[in-house]
């Protein structure tokens, strides 16, 4: 009776004895093989192909799982050290794109009429983008300009002087009053002679004398005036009536100035982002109308790390890539470097840590195709 049995091991001594062995049977696959020693039956198994090799990893397992483990530690290792000193070696900087801004707002109060511009537009340097209604300036400036014509004629007037009939009549006013006066001097004296014979009573005497009083004062005023004719206006009077021409002018350059504000244009190349008031609404200085993003300059806010500031310098050259264009470079240039650390903003994208202290960079970008918006997230590569 042959019994068999399963080895988990041979070595190849038994497998060679075992095939010149007389009684050894084999099966197809050579899988088993079957024989008769000394009253013993034994049976081995074995692999057609690769028993050796499979034989001493058998016996060598733990040696070889061992090796196999530092093998791979070691490429990991190493690879791991070449990616980061390609990293340490290339300033790769994350950020955003940012541009100024404009607030447009009338400088003068009233009500809009019109609203040219809606968001999104492209404008340029004084295009208009809104008026107010002008009709009550208007008024004003109407009435300003009559009330300066006539102060004009006043201050012409006063630089011409006296025109040659006026020191004529003022003259013959004099020889009036005077002959008056002598009339009155005559009559008074006439009555103090009469007085002192007793001939007319003392009120009678008293009105000839204030008759010839007033005619000798009105004399004298007659006189001065004449001078003063002669004279022309005093250089006081030309002086404070030059001085209200003047700022009834101003007045009117103010209002002038108002109604060209009246109108809204655009100081900068730029885009329309918010437009903010509508017509019919009451603008005032102090309440924008809309909102200018400009379209030049355009730079990328960055955060370098103190350990990496060295690397970077004022007019150094960049490529920015964004997103939309992962394959199109836009040249820029380090316009500014912080001198003072802060704290990571929130918004900042970074591989380092978010609590460390970092230097703001911007690099300024030639964007002539318009394609940057503000806050695109933008990687910079030197």
């Amino acid at each position: 009776m042959i019994v068999s049995w399963t080895f988990d091991k041979i070595d190849t001594y038994q497998i060679y004895r075992f095939c010149k062995y007389p009684m050894l049977t084999c099966n197809s696959n050579l899988n088993l093989i079957l024989w008769r020693k000394d009253g013993i039956h034994e049976r081995a198994a074995f692999r057609k192909k690769g028993y050796l090799k499979m034989e001493w990893l058998g016996r060598n397992r733990k040696s070889v799982i061992i090796a196999v483990v530092l093998v791979i530690a070691f490429a990991a290792g190493y690879f791991f050290y070449k990616s980061r000193n390609a990293e340490q070696g290339k300033l790769i900087l994350y950020g955003n794109v940012d541009i100024r801004q404009i607030s447009l707002a009338f400088n003068s109060n009233g009500r809009i009429e019109e609203m040219l511009k809606e968001e999104g537009d492209a404008v340029k340097a004084g295009d208009v983008l809104a008026r107010l209604d002008t009709r009550p300036l208007e008024l004003a400036i109407a009435q300003k300009k009559a009330v300066i014509a006539q102060q004009e004629a006043v201050v012409a007037k006063l630089h011409n002087g006296s025109r040659p009939e006026e020191i004529t009549q003022a003259a013959a006013q004099v020889e009036s009053l005077a002959a008056a006066e002598n009339n009155a001097r005559a009559y008074y004296q006439r009555m103090a002679s009469l007085l002192a014979d007793g001939a007319v009573s003392r009120q009678s005497a008293d009105d000839a004398e204030a008759r010839w009083k007033a005619a000798a004062a009105n004399l004298e005023n007659a006189k001065a005036a004449l001078s003063l004719t002669n004279k022309g206006p005093r250089s006081e009077d030309i002086a404070a009536a030059e001085a209200q021409l003047s700022s009834l002018k101003a007045g009117l350059e103010n209002d002038l100035y108002n109604l060209s504000q009246a109108t809204l244009v655009a100081p900068q190349d730029g885009v329309i982002r918010s437009r903010l008031m509508e017509t019919g609404d009451m603008a005032s200085a102090a309440r924008p109308v809309y909102l200018i993003g400009l379209s030049d300059p355009k730079w990328i806010r960055a955060y370098v790390p103190e350990s990496r500031l060295g690397e970077l310098r004022e007019g150094m050259e960049a490529d920015v890539y964004v997103d939309s264009f992962p394959n199109e470079a836009i040249k820029g240039k380090v316009g500014y470097i912080s001198d003072t650390a802060e704290f990571t903003p929130k918004s900042v994208q970074t591989e380092e840590l978010r609590t460390s202290l970092l230097y703001e960079v911007r690099i300024f970008v030639d964007d002539e195709e318009n394609r940057l918006r503000m806050g695109m997230p933008a990687t910079v590569k030197f």
